[in-house]
């Protein structure tokens, strides 16, 4: 009898404790998102550089979105430009976000992170019937690589010893690649595959990725931790479901 009391005593008390745990959140709360225009992850549906959440797609917005939802947490996502102020505004004010953001270590202790959404990685690519296999950039010399003009990854190249073929718009680049007129496509990724698949092409094959970085939601560190918690758990439960990736292979596959 007193070891089903006892029993009973503590499944209260778990109970309450739970209860009073999500009482720490105001009825009000809500977390205010903010984004920029970085396909494939963020982007306006108009092309602008304004606009609210029904009028957002992107690899980052719909598992965001499905995110929060599974959590239970109340939101409102934007997409405005430039990025130097949404980064500020999840720096600086409390319940604000900001999505992808890099979690780079000068950046760790100044927000509270979930994640990863996904990665930025900077890759050689091949069309699926190519042969090429690199470990390193030097290996690249000995082809025919192409790249987008005055862009990082061009400049990077270029640093290390390389004469890419650059392009005035990346999508050129999958159209060369598909070809022959170049071996390899040095672009990021997933934004690369997401350009070709744009221009009707598939298939791509990864050969080298020669930088990386995993791209985040970024909260500001006055955050609940209570919020950061069934955050990160919701976003574990869909990446565990599948989800995650089925979202990704809807833009880039």
């Amino acid at each position: 009898m007193l070891l089903k009391r006892l029993t009973k005593l503590l499944l209260g008390t778990g109970l309450l404790l739970s209860s009073l745990a999500h009482a720490e959140l105001p009825a009000d709360y809500k977390v205010v998102l903010q984004t920029e225009n970085f396909p494939p992850y963020n982007m306006a549906t108009n092309g602008k550089n304004f606009a609210r959440e029904e009028n957002l797609a992107g690899i980052a917005v719909e598992i965001v979105q499905e995110t929060f939802k599974a959590a239970s947490i109340p939101y409102t996502m934007t997409l405005r430009f430039p990025w130097a102020r949404v980064y500020k505004m999840a720096l600086e004010t409390p319940n604000n976000g900001a999505f992808v953001m890099a979690k780079l270590p000068e950046r760790e202790k100044l927000f509270k992170w979930v994640g990863p959404i996904g990665p930025d990685d900077w890759v050689m690519l091949a069309r699926a019937d190519s042969t090429i296999s690199l470990t390193s950039l030097e290996q690249a010399k000995a082809y025919r690589v192409g790249a987008y003009k005055g862009d990082a990854i061009d400049e990077h190249l270029r640093k290390e010893g390389l004469d890419p073929i650059s392009s005035l718009r990346d999508q050129e680049n999958a159209h060369k690649l598909q070809a022959g007129r170049i071996d390899l496509w040095a672009t990021g990724d997933p934004a690369g595959r997401y350009l070709a698949k744009q221009e009707g092409i598939t298939g791509l094959k990864t050969v080298l990725r020669f930088d990386s970085a995993e791209l985040y939601l970024a909260l500001n560190v006055d955050t609940p931790d209570e919020v950061v918690e069934r955050l990160q758990k919701a976003l574990d439960g869909l990446r565990a479901s599948g989800r995650v990736e089925k979202i990704f292979q809807s833009y880039v596959e």
